[in-house]
């Protein structure tokens, strides 16, 4: 299911990033995220129903110096004040990934993460997956009836 991303939800987060959301047209959303103690900055563009091939689907780019990052069919999102951060959400059966972008510029991405990794007991897993679970359990809690 996608949620539907409203003007409100563009301006949370870019609250929580700490940056102004630019329209580009109707339905993209350009955030500039810039540290300047780590001469660090991203670009964060929210493409808000985008169709392809007679589909629409939320798409998140993240561009920053030589990288480009992309999350297709981004289903839903969690903004944290707290930890200054907004991660975005794609489900797909048995499989999430999450794309993670906080206000000193840096940007994670967890892709095609199985759900038993997320469900199952964290402590038991290498620390590398362990970090990843943890990241991307807050998916558990959003269903089909999950709304911002």
């Amino acid at each position: 299911m996608i949620h539907q991303f409203t003007k409100e939800n563009i301006e949370t987060i870019g609250k929580v990033l700490g940056a102004t959301p630019k329209p580009l047209g109707k339905d993209v959303f350009r955030i500039e995220v810039v540290n300047s103690e780590e001469n660090a900055r991203l670009a964060l563009e929210i493409h808000l129903g985008l169709e392809a091939n007679d589909k629409q689907m939320n798409f998140i780019s993240v561009y920053s110096g030589n990288t480009t990052i992309q999350l297709h069919n981004c289903t839903a999102f969690a903004a944290s004040e707290i930890n200054e951060q907004v991660i975005f959400f794609g489900k797909s059966i048995d499989r999430t990934s999450g794309l993670i972008v906080d206000k000193a510029s840096s940007c994670s991405l967890y892709a095609n993460v199985d759900e038993s990794i997320m469900s199952g007991d964290f402590t038991s897993l290498p620390e590398d997956l362990m970090m990843c679970a943890i990241a991307l359990s807050l998916t558990e809690l959003m269903d089909d009836d999950f709304s911002f």
